[in-house]
This record gives structure tokens, sequence and C-alpha cells, in this order.
């Protein structure tokens, strides 16, 4: 008996891994969070799976249907939405799994902040201009954010940032992101990346809460900002310059041309 913590991906059914769908084809109890995870993923079950929407369980209902799988010797695959491994709530899974003596794996998934990405058809990172992103969101009732991971502190990096479920607080989410990065600053809201119901607005730091009406941005909203969006920045990286050399690619000199060039 063994459980899979599967990333579903952001939304697509087909942007889930081949590795993840397999499993999803082979095990015979399936728990994954109706209100988060498109049903479209169900049909990479088997037949004959027990399918399970984990949305109105606890974490011991959760835990009770772990110990019967072990009891009948079910393997269960667990689905998440986007990667398991940001703000999953798997840990505390994975707690209760091993005081069990389950063994379990984990299946990587397509996050919501790369397929945002994606929607705006955008490189989070450019050489020189940022190179780090920050992944975070803002403290809710299920999960506080440290002080120390304040968006406000955070944003003295100015580096690329990623806000995980900013709809509801995007007044404040601003307020604090102008205290440190220009007005002129690229940013972008995507609701529901990947979805059939998905939507984006890309606009600046200082004219976005004029363009939007908040509301309609409340729910499964991702808020990505800083200089890297801008598509007027053309920063490149030299790994693909014609004279750049590494070990792969061998850049033979021109005749006469100078040592070390």
């Amino acid at each position: 008996m063994k459980v899979y913590f599967i990333g579903a991906g952001p939304g697509a059914a087909d942007l889930i891994t081949v590795r993840g769908a397999n499993v999803l084809g082979q095990v015979e109890m399936l728990l994954y969070a109706g209100s988060l995870v498109s049903t479209e993923m169900l049909a990479y079950c088997r037949a004959d799976a027990e399918i399970i929407d984990t949305a109105e369980l606890d974490l011991e209902q959760q835990e009770a249907c772990y110990r019967r799988a072990q009891a009948e010797n079910l393997n269960v695959a667990r689905l998440h939405s986007g990667d398991p491994a940001i703000y999953g709530a798997t840990a505390e899974q994975m707690r209760r799994l091993e005081a069990l003596g389950i063994d379990y794996e984990i299946i990587p998934g397509v996050s919501s902040f790369t397929a945002a990405a994606a929607t705006i058809k955008a490189e989070l990172t450019k050489p020189e201009v940022s190179q780090t992103i920050i992944l975070t969101r803002v403290s809710g009732r299920a999960s506080a954010v440290p002080d120390s991971e304040a968006i406000a502190l955070l944003a003295a990096h100015r580096a690329t940032m990623a806000i995980f479920l900013s709809g509801p607080h995007l007044k404040k989410i601003v307020a604090d992101l102008r205290l440190h990065y220009p007005d002129s600053t690229p940013v972008a809201l995507v609701y529901r990346a990947s979805w059939a119901e998905e939507r984006s607005l890309q606009s600046t730091l200082g004219q976005l809460l004029g363009e939007i009406k908040a509301s309609d941005w409340n729910l499964t909203t991702m808020l990505l900002v800083g200089a890297a969006l801008s598509k007027d920045i053309a920063a490149e990286s030299r790994l693909y310059a014609q004279d750049y050399t590494h070990i792969f690619r061998v850049v033979k000199k021109r005749p006469g041309q100078p040592p070390g060039e």
C-alpha cells in the first residue's frame, strides 16, 4: 500500500505530468479537493476507483481514509492543485502517514505562478534585471505569514514577485509594493491560470487599482510584479551569444583574433 501526492497543475487537465496521470490510472482510491482541482482530472482514473472529494473533510477525516486504505491494502492518490510543495498542506498529511507506517511518494506538478507567467507570455528572470523570484502570499485565516516575511519587507529586494491568493488584499498589497518599486513597474493579475475561465490584466503598479474593480479579482488570483515583466527591457543572456564558449559548444577563434577574445 502506498500514497502518491500528485501535483494536478494549475487547472487545465492536460497540464498534469505524464507520471501523475499514469499513477491516477493505477490507484484504487483517489482523494482530491473538488474546490481547487478540475473534475476533468478524474478522467485519468481507473473506472472502478473510489473517488473522494476532500473539500468538506477535515484532516482527521482524511486520515481515516488513509487508515481504511491501509487496512484494505489500497494504493491512494492524493491530488493537490499546482505543485504539492507550494501551499499544499501536505506536510501535516505526511507526518500522519509516517506515524501510521504508510509509504508515500511525491509527484511534482506545474505551479500556478509558472502558468500565470505563461498566460502573459513573460519570462520572470532577466539578466541584470532580476535573477530572483519571490513566491509569497498574505496572511489568511488558514495560514499566517511570519512578520519577517511581510510583503513590505520582501519588496525591498525589488526582485520579481509572485503573490498567491492576492485578490482580496490588492489595495494593501499595492500600497506595500509601492514602498519600494517605482510606480512604472509592470504588474499582471491572472485569474485561474489555464482554466477555461482564465482572464488576465497587465498594467503598472501606479495605475493598476485605477483600472480594475477589486472585487472582480477576489478569488484564485495571482499577482506578478517586477521589472523583468517589461517587454521594453531587451536584456539577453550570454548563454547563446556567438562568442560564448561552454563545454557543449566551443567557439573557434577567427584567424588573427587576439588571445583571450
